[in-house]
């Protein structure tokens, strides 16, 4: 019997490992450079804005902010949007 070859999803249609990592980055206080993301993820810095823009602002509807602090810019998810 073959096996699929799907990676498991959450209720958000995310996958379960590098997404999920990703965005518990994004919620602690301290928030996530890119070149952090980029490590964890094991991704390209362009993917990771990619992911950022697509998935984290647009199709899952969270606040990300960023700031410059100590000459790196930092990513954080602030709270879900209100519609």
């Amino acid at each position: 019997m073959a096996k699929t070859a799907k990676a498991a999803r959450s209720p958000h249609g995310l996958r379960a490992n590098k997404q999920i990592k990703l965005l518990h980055l994004l919620r602690r206080p301290a928030g996530a450079t890119i070149a952090a993301l980029s490590k964890v993820s094991g991704w390209q810095q362009h993917s990771v804005r990619g992911f950022l823009a697509g998935v984290v602002r647009r199709k899952l509807g969270l606040e990300l902010i960023s700031a410059v602090e100590a000459d790196q810019r930092i990513y954080r998810i602030l709270a879900a949007k209100q519609a």
